[in-house]
C-alpha cells in the first residue's frame, strides 16, 4: 500500500508576485518614514528655537535690553585680540554667547565669562575668551544642542561649533558688518565715527554693537523678525552655505542680484565651478562658511536679513568679516523658520513677496525708496526685517 505525500511549496510565480508586493509595499512606505523623521526633526527644530526666543525675552527682563550682537571686551588704545592667551575677543561675539545661562549652559558661560577653557593646563585666556575662531579655546569649538537643527546634517571639522539660527540685520547693508564703533588702523584705536549712516541703515531687532530694546521694535514684536534659521555648509559649494565674499565694495548696496549669473545654470543651487568664468572671485577658506562659528558676530556666521528671500544666495563684499546678502536658508523643504519678537516661530516660503530686487538698500545718503526711514524696497518681506519703518502687514503669515 503506498502513501502519497502532498508537498506544500510556492511555485516559481507565485513566489515572484509576493516579492514584487513586498517591494511596492516597502516602496509606499520608505517615503512615508522619512518624511516623519524629517517631520520629527522639523518640530525639534522649531523648539530649539523656542528656547532661544525664552532666553532672549529671558535676558531682556533681566538687563532691559537684548544682548549685544557684535559686542564682547576690547581695548580702546591697543588691538591686542588674537588666538594666543590672554588675548580679547576683537569685540566681536554674537547674541548667542550673551544667552547662554538663559539655554541651561551655565558651566560654559562660566568658563567663557572667566576665560578658564574645560581642560588644564590650558592656557587661562581673558574674561569672555579669546577671537571667536581660536581652536584652542574649548567653548568655541563645542555644538550646543540647543543652537542647532537636527534637520541640518552639518558636523565637525572644519568648523569651530556650528549654529543654524542667525541674527536679523534688518533689510539694509551699509556698515552692518562693523555699526558705528570700528578698529581704525591708522589711529590705532576703536571710533565710533559710523553713526549716522549706521542709525539709517540699521533698521532690524539686532544692531551690530548697538544695545537693542523691545521698546525699539515701533511696529510691533509680532510683526518683526528677531531671529532667522540657517543651514550649515557640507562642502559641496551651496550657494546658501558658502558666500561668495569678494564682491565690490561699490555696488554691494546697491544691487541684490548681484551675484546671480555667479550661481551655475545646470545646478542652481550651487555656485559656478571656480574655472567658468563667472565663478565667485572667492568664498573663503574652509572653515569660512554660514554657521560655522556660533559665538562669531559676523555676518556671514551668525546674521541674515530680509532682501533676497529665503534659500537664496549669500553675497558679500570685504570677506568673512564683510556685509551683503544673507538671506535665512534651512534643509526643511520649500522655506525655513523665522522667531519673531514675541517669540512665535513662523514658517516662510521660498516664494514669499520680496518687493523690487533691483532695488538698492536704505542708506544715509539715499532717495526716494532708499531714503532713511522709508518702508522697506522689498515688500512683505523686507517689512517684517525692519522694526520701525511703519510698514502695514495685510497677510497672515
Amino acid at each position: 500500500m503506498s502513501i502519497k505525500v502532498t508537498r506544500l511549496a510556492f511555485t516559481l510565480l507565485e513566489l515572484l508576485v509576493v516579492i514584487v508586493i513586498i517591494g511596492v509595499l516597502a516602496g509606499m512606505l520608505l517615503p512615508a518614514t522619512r518624511g516623519a523623521k524629517e517631520a520629527a526633526r522639523r518640530m525639534s527644530c522649531s523648539n530649539n528655537f523656542k528656547q532661544i526666543g525664552l532666553a532672549l525675552h529671558n535676558y531682556h527682563s533681566s538687563y532691559t535690553q537684548l544682548p549685544m550682537h557684535m559686542g564682547g571686551t576690547y581695548d580702546r588704545n591697543s588691538d591686542t585680540g588674537g588666538t594666543s592667551a590672554p588675548g580679547n575677543n576683537r569685540y566681536r561675539l554674537s547674541f548667542l554667547v550673551g544667552i547662554l545661562p538663559f539655554v541651561e549652559q551655565q558651566a560654559m558661560w562660566e568658563q567663557v565669562s572667566t576665560g578658564t577653557p574645560d581642560r588644564q593646563p590650558d592656557p587661562q585666556f581673558s574674561p569672555m575668551g579669546p577671537a571667536p575662531w581660536t581652536r584652542q579655546f574649548d567653548p568655541w569649538q563645542t555644538e550646543i544642542p540647543t543652537f542647532r537643527c537636527p534637520s541640518d546634517p552639518g558636523i565637525g571639522l572644519p568648523s569651530h561649533g556650528r549654529t543654524n539660527y542667525a541674527a536679523c540685520l534688518g533689510d539694509a547693508t551699509h556698515w552692518l558688518n562693523t555699526g558705528a564703533t570700528r578698529w581704525n588702523d591708522e589711529l590705532a584705536s576703536w571710533v565710533d565715527d559710523r553713526t549716522t549712516q549706521v542709525e539709517a541703515s540699521g533698521r532690524g531687532m539686532f544692531v551690530p554693537r548697538s544695545a537693542m530694546q523691545f521698546r525699539d521694535m515701533l511696529d510691533g514684536l509680532a510683526n518683526t523678525i528677531m531671529v532667522g534659521e540657517i543651514c550649515t555648509d557640507l562642502g559641496d559649494n551651496d550657494k546658501r552655505t558658502s558666500g561668495s565674499l569678494l564682491n565690490a565694495w561699490s555696488m554691494i548696496h546697491e544691487n541684490p542680484k548681484l551675484c546671480r549669473d555667479q550661481v551655475s545654470s545646470d545646478r542652481p543651487q550651487f555656485w559656478t565651478t571656480a574655472n567658468a568664468d563667472n565663478a565667485p572671485a572667492g568664498i573663503g577658506s574652509s572653515n569660512q562658511r554660514r554657521g560655522f562659528r556660533w559665538a562669531d558676530g559676523a555676518a556671514l556666521y551668525t546674521g541674515m536679513n530680509t532682501i533676497l528671500p529665503p534659500n537664496a544666495e549669500v553675497c558679500l563684499a570685504g570677506g568673512d568679516s564683510g556685509i551683503g546678502y544673507l538671506p535665512p536658508s534651512s534643509r526643511h523643504q520649500g522655506g525655513t523658520h523665522v522667531l519673531m519678537g514675541d517669540g512665535a516661530i513662523k514658517f516662510i516660503t521660498d516664494s514669499i513677496e520680496a518687493g523690487n530686487q533691483d532695488s538698492g538698500t536704505v542708506l544715509a545718503t539715499g532717495t526716494g525708496t532708499r531714503e532713511p526711514g522709508s518702508i522697506s524696497p522689498y515688500g512683505l518681506w523686507g517689512a517684517l526685517g525692519t522694526r520701525a519703518s511703519q510698514e502695514t502687514l495685510n497677510e497672515e503669515l
